[in-house]
């Protein structure tokens, strides 16, 4: 009788594992370029090379060619023939529709389904607060916006209803640079104010079970912010007419 040899397929509960490290690693790597994109580090027109990224994250082009298509369905990136993977450029009136549509959705945030709040969850979005409270002080543009994209997943997590869940963290990383480029025109701490307000009443709505609240909350700040943009980008093409009309 022969003794069973070592050297043999994998269970299904190795399968398994193995796919559950792999699809973890997939979204680690997502979640540190999408953040790199968001934030700026990699500015609109930058090239993602597949080869440089697989030698800095040491793994093979193959996950890396999966993220990028990923970050393209996105909208983040776009393939271009004879140029290669390049970051993509936004602003207010390109994506006004996907602002729109974010409006509309996020009303539906607490209404479709319950919101899975834990005590947990509340102690997150209180970190977030306290976070934000300091940047007061420091006034720091690219930590603000790393703290708005943490707070941002960490209640989109919550949402009970999977298929608005999606589409609502997909429309907002569209968006998420625009006030970030918008920045150096805009009151920084007038902005900070704002969001420390929305992080607040998100909280205390969420304590009272008020779910429904909480998408009005986030509906009213993003109908804000997006006018606050608005108004400033008309304001800047006023004062660009004005300056070719002296100029002429």
């Amino acid at each position: 009788m022969k003794t069973p040899t070592t050297d043999r397929d994998p269970s299904p509960l190795s399968e398994a594992g193995a796919s559950t490290a792999a699809q973890a690693r997939f979204q680690r790597l997502h979640k540190i370029l999408r953040d790199r994109i968001c934030l700026l580090d990699y500015a609109p027109g930058h090239h993602l090379g597949e080869e440089d990224l697989a030698q800095e994250f040491g793994t093979s082009r193959t996950p890396i060619r999966r993220v990028l298509g990923w970050l393209e369905s996105e909208g983040l990136i776009e393939r271009r023939h004879g140029v290669g993977t390049i970051v993509t450029d936004v602003d207010l009136r390109s994506l006004d529709q996907v602002y729109r549509l974010r409006l509309e959705l996020a009303s539906l945030m607490g209404r479709l389904a319950p919101m899975r709040c834990s005590d947990a969850d509340l102690a997150l979005l209180q970190t977030h607060l306290t976070r934000c409270s300091k940047l007061r002080q420091q006034r720091e543009p690219t930590e603000f916006a790393r703290l708005n994209m943490d707070f941002c997943v960490a209640l989109f997590s919550m949402i009970g209803n999977a298929p608005l869940r999606e589409i609502t963290e997909r429309l907002y990383f569209q968006t998420s640079r625009i006030w970030l480029k918008s920045v150096p025109a805009m009151d920084l701490e007038e902005e900070i104010s704002h969001f420390e307000r929305q992080i607040f009443d998100v909280i205390e709505a969420l304590r009272v079970g008020d779910h429904g609240a909480v998408g009005d909350i986030c509906r009213a700040h993003i109908s804000m912010s997006f006018n606050r943009m608005t108004l400033l980008r008309h304001a800047q093409a006023g004062g660009a007419s004005l300056g070719a009309t002296a100029t002429a």
